[in-house]
């Protein structure tokens, strides 16, 4: 079958297509027939030898997938699903947990599918366990036009909070805008837009996917018993530092979000956070906004795309039709 394969670590730019063994399942693995691969940051990470996760080479990328069903334990032949796992869905065929395997609405597509893993279920780590979100409250979010970003738009709007986006041009401001946001804003002074969107009152949750120069003023647009949620650092900044007395004289939190490590241990809880979204993507709040279209072979160019921030919503890789 074929394959996207990281044969160095050298880069997005040397990913290639190769004819690789089928895989086998274990007695706890479903086996898919893959149509789609979403494109996500730990494959650029895996491509630079970069990623927490070292597998030996070469191996394939691809750590969001949806298609159908070969077999597996809970699901039917034929069924659609999605699925999430470390890496190896760039192919024809691949293996991914059952307790990581997903049965897909008939609603959803398999773009969307490949969009859903990993970003949503993020999201709703980040809003539902360590935002602890209600609907009365207001969330900012940076980097409101990416992957993440529009994943987190709906995920928050689907619990019934008001969402201001913020990002770096006009064009994105239209993309977060299509997502769901009720505003979205421009990076340059938002500090003072949100303040006037607030009445002066500031946000509850500032879910911060870009960290760099705007951390401080996400800090301080926080309302009363704000939480900034940590969930990555797509500026390239560096990652900034907190001083902890602006905590105390506010009564403001910093709280990360590790999703992977944290339900990767819990059998059960990607199910359980899947289950709350259901109903989301039933009412129209979920529905990935899908950016680029690639081929397999261009699955390295996609990567490239992704890390020169070219890319709007989510790309996906289409391996069959």
């Amino acid at each position: 079958m074929r394959a996207a394969q990281i044969q160095t670590l050298t880069g997005p730019a040397d990913i290639a297509v190769a004819e690789v063994p089928e895989p086998t399942p274990g007695p706890d693995d479903v086996l898919i027939d893959v149509h789609c691969v979403g494109v996500s940051f730990p494959d650029l990470l895996l491509s630079r030898g970069e990623y927490q996760l070292k597998p030996d080479l070469p191996f394939s990328p691809g750590v969001d997938v949806s298609g159908t069903v070969i077999s597996g334990p809970g699901f039917t032949p034929g069924q659609r699903v999605a699925g999430v796992s470390a890496y190896g869905g760039a192919a024809e065929q691949a293996v991914v947990p059952a307790m990581f395997t997903f049965a897909l609405p008939e609603l959803v597509s398999f773009e969307e599918g490949a969009a859903l893993p990993m970003n949503y279920l993020t999201a709703e780590f980040a809003l539902h366990e360590r935002g602890n979100l209600t609907s009365s409250e207001t969330v900012l979010v940076h980097g409101a036009a990416g992957g993440l970003g529009t994943a987190t738009i709906q995920v928050a709007k689907g619990m019934g909070a008001r969402v201001i986006g913020v990002v770096s041009t006009e064009e994105k401001a239209e993309v977060a805008r299509a997502a769901g946001a009720d505003e979205a804003i421009l990076l340059d002074g938002f500090k003072d837009r949100v303040k006037e969107l607030t009445g002066g009152h500031g946000v509850d949750v500032v879910a911060d996917i870009v960290g760099g120069a705007a951390f401080t003023d996400s800090l301080r647009i926080l309302g009363t018993q704000g939480r900034l949620l940590v969930l990555g650092f797509a500026s390239g900044e560096g990652i900034p530092e907190v001083k902890v007395n602006r905590l105390l004289l506010n009564n403001v939190d910093v709280r990360g979000v590790g999703w992977g490590a944290y339900a990767m241990a819990r059998p059960g809880y990607m199910q359980a956070q899947w289950a709350r979204l259901v109903p989301m993507m039933t009412a129209g709040a979920v529905k990935p906004p899908i950016g680029a279209r690639y081929d397999l072979a261009d699955f390295g160019r996609a990567l490239v795309d992704m890390d020169e921030r070219r890319t709007l919503g989510k790309s996906v890789v289409r391996v069959r039709d």
